[in-house]
């Protein structure tokens, strides 16, 4: 089960969202690699993982000596099916509604034209 608490918690820090691009963009490297894309000690770097990993947001992996990260999208998925989607369901019927009031002004207006020629 997704804490949301510390899913947002996770995501309110730019440092934490700037190392899950990385990871995006590239998954499964290692704390030596994000530690160069960032300018900060080794162990900010590790604080900030473990931050990601507590929220599900990173999962590891041991591969012989090297611990890699990657990333893990469904606490993401789950907050934007909770939290956005549900909000986005009345911007969707406002447009519906707009697009059907618009073809009704669109075809009243093109009946009119006809009716004067």
């Amino acid at each position: 089960m997704v804490n949301e608490d510390l899913v947002f918690k996770a995501l309110g820090d730019s440092s934490r969202r700037f190392l899950l691009d990385l990871l995006h963009k590239r998954d499964g490297q290692t704390l030596g690699e994000l530690e160069r894309e960032l300018e900060m000690t080794r162990f900010g770097v590790m604080k900030h993982l473990k931050v990601l990993e507590e929220a599900g947001l990173v999962i590891t992996r041991w591969r012989g000596r090297e611990k890699l990260h990657f990333l893990n999208a469904v606490p993401i998925r789950l907050i934007h099916d909770r939290w956005i989607d549900k909000y986005r369901e009345h911007e969707l019927s406002a447009l519906a509604d707009l697009k059907q009031s618009l073809e009704k002004h669109t075809e009243t207006k093109k009946w009119q034209a006809k009716k004067r020629a």
